[in-house]
């Protein structure tokens, strides 16, 4: 018998004791729909629409080296005979026999020519797929193009006849509150329609820096992935792709790809079988409350720009680490993760307005956005050092917890820092020391305090005091990992 892998993307998420405690204490009583009154023309709905839902079917040949491998076991062991004999008999003494892996999901129709939405996850590493109909008919797929950071595919299929298809909504004007409607293949069942509301927008589950998913209650489960989410007019909000669930069931929570995400993606892979985003050449951090008290602002906001790509767009137009975005291309960017999508989005070429947010001031900046090339780095991920402990090196000074030391051939070879390495170095971190909360680390050099450089321990303590003498409550340390990544860290000031 086949395996099946289901391609439904659960969300685990671990409550403490306190937690799960918080949730049976403070509970609201529960109100089952049956005591609320719901829409009255999902059936209408449901039958106009539910032949354009279909279900996708995959398979993958896998060979048998990729399963399970036959135990390691000491010779002459009374087992050695028998799981030899077991694994002879799972090959059928065929070492390059393959075996098939077959998954299920959901998909939808959107042109009548044979044009198929579904989830990446649905169809990846698929050496077949096939659609099925609701009238039982079924069709080989043809994979135009897929999006991995969105987690979505298009498919083809080739009709005799036109098929049933739906379209998409303008997803921003849909509200929390709002009636919708899940239609899909959970479990394998085939076409099942649920039925509940818009509990959130806007919603971030950190699988992508492109993160936008409507959150509902309808229920979503294994093998809703790839399905419409409808409004009560029949149009397609948004593409069913994750839940939040610690046992894979529904429990009422969750998420789908708002349909303005993913309609000029479609036209991109309909059209060229990739996709290309805008790209500026940044690093970007959130701007917490604190980092917020040491720039200055009256309230955390935009994106920090931690450092600038050599001979990138933001380079070019006069970007520097310290700026705060907060409108780009005339949109706000009211947190740090709105400036990806809204980057991705501008096309290519063009020359846009960037006002930041610089000592205090707003700046507007031109810059001309470039292509994202795919595939795109991830950043990298400040390395923990452990330090060997110095020989005789003495605490030179603690401002802030931090130990600090002007760079040294010694310290050169004890973190790897670069040979053309200059400034201060952190040899040593007060644990005790809000810095350590900030996940500060021995071997990170420290390049700017609030905006200004500092070569010496001693500008160093000047600035930390002048800053004290200001009332400001914390310092805007820049920092750069030996791995080359630059961060802004606001440490608080004792």
């Amino acid at each position: 018998m086949p395996e099946v892998r289901d391609p439904v993307t659960p969300l685990l998420v671990r409550l403490g004791a306190a937690a799960v405690l918080a949730v049976i204490v403070f509970a609201t009583p529960h109100v089952t729909r049956a005591q609320t009154r719901g829409p009255d023309n999902v059936a209408d709905i449901a039958e106009r629409v539910q032949s354009a839902v279909v279900n996708i079917s995959t398979s993958q040949n896998v060979n048998p080296s990729q399963g399970v491998q036959m135990p390691q076991l000491p010779p002459g062991s009374p087992f050695e005979e028998f799981f030899e004999e077991f694994f002879k008999n799972k090959n059928d003494g065929d070492p390059k026999r393959q075996r098939k892996v077959s998954s299920l999901g959901s998909g939808f129709v959107i042109d009548p020519a044979g044009i198929v939405i579904t989830n990446n996850h649905v169809i990846a590493d698929a050496d077949e797929i096939i659609v099925n109909f609701a009238d039982g008919s079924k069709l080989k797929a043809e994979l135009l193009g897929r999006d991995e950071k969105v987690d979505l595919a298009v498919l083809r299929v080739k009709p005799k006849t036109p098929l049933k298809a739906v379209s998409f909504a303008d997803s921003d004007k849909a509200r929390v509150g709002e009636w919708v409607i899940a239609i899909g293949n959970p479990f394998g069942l085939g076409g099942s329609v649920t039925v509940g509301v818009i509990s959130a927008r806007n919603r971030n589950i950190d699988s992508s820096l492109y993160d936008d998913f409507i959150q509902t209650d309808a229920a979503i489960n294994r093998g809703n992935s790839g399905g419409p989410l409808f409004n009560l007019q029949g149009e397609v909000i948004g593409i069913n792709t994750a839940i939040f669930s610690q046992t894979g069931g529904s429990i009422g929570i969750g998420f789908a790809i708002p349909a303005n995400t993913v309609a000029p993606l479609i036209k991109q892979l309909r059209d060229t079988g990739e996709i290309q985003r805008g790209w500026i050449g940044v690093s970007i951090q959130a701007v917490d409350d604190q980092i917020a008290e040491s720039l200055g602002l009256p309230a955390a906001r935009g994106a920090l720009i931690a450092s600038i790509a050599e001979g990138g767009p933001a380079q070019s137009g006069g970007m520097l680490a310290g700026d705060v975005v907060i409108r780009f291309n005339g949109q706000e960017v009211r947190e740090m993760r709105n400036l990806p999508r809204i980057v991705a989005g501008t096309g290519i070429g063009q020359t846009v307005d960037v006002v930041v947010i610089r000592k205090g001031k707003e700046v507007t900046l031109k810059l001309k956005v470039a292509k994202l090339a795919e595939p795109d780095k991830k950043p990298n991920r400040q390395t923990k050092v452990e330090p060997e402990q110095p020989k005789q090196q003495p605490a030179l000074n603690r401002p802030l917890g931090l130990e600090l030391s002007v760079v040294s051939e010694e310290l050169r070879r004890r973190y790897k820092l670069k040979n053309d390495t200059k400034g201060l170095v952190i040899t040593s971190v007060d644990p005790a020391s809000n810095a350590a909360d900030q996940n500060v680390q021995a071997g990170v050099l420290l390049l700017e305090v609030s905006g200004e450089p500092v070569a010496t321990i001693a500008e160093m303590r000047a600035r930390v005091e002048a800053l004290r003498k200001s009332g400001k409550k914390s310092a805007l340390l820049l920092l750069l990992a030996p791995g080359g990544e630059q961060r802004f860290v606001a440490v608080s000031i004792p």
